[in-house]
């Protein structure tokens, strides 16, 4: 079957929901609240979780939120050295993160409550628009006769 240009142009889309990045936040928050870890190894399990669809979130732009949150006092960072390899920074959830984890389980819990109304909202439309198309589509294949 041939791609139409509005599946390319929707491919490329924010409403894909690929790369929720604003999550980014209270999922390494979650992850440090099992267990410090290093940069690299949240930005791999990043990676593993649903919301990336199995592609790898931009380094760069984790290794910026880590930054900003160790600014903002929710995790803290501290040199580890290895023996078999360079220094790492591993991070850790300070209190003030895990109250902000908190807030955002809040925040998220609240969220899914509106993406649920949401999703009742459109299966109601797009069943309407369904059978409205259908209606439709049997009128003119059934022509009605006196």
């Amino acid at each position: 079957m041939a791609t139409t240009s509005t599946e390319i142009i929707l491919a490329e889309c924010p409403c894909t929901g690929k790369t929720l990045e604003r999550l980014v936040r209270p999922a390494v928050l979650l992850m440090l609240a099992r267990e410090p870890m290093h940069g690299f190894k949240i930005v791999r399990q990043l990676a593993a979780m649903p919301m990336f669809d199995g592609q790898q979130p931009n380094a760069a732009g984790v290794y910026r939120a880590l930054k900003i949150m160790a600014e903002e006092g929710l995790v803290t960072p501290e040199w580890a050295l290895s023996a078999s390899g360079p220094a790492k920074r591993l991070y850790t959830l300070t209190a003030r993160g895990e109250h902000c984890l908190a807030s955002w389980l809040i925040t998220l819990h609240d969220y899914r409550q509106s993406i649920d109304a949401l999703l009742a909202l459109g299966q109601d439309a797009v069943a309407r628009w369904r059978e409205g198309r259908a209606t439709t589509t049997a009128a003119r294949e059934c022509p009605t006769r006196p």
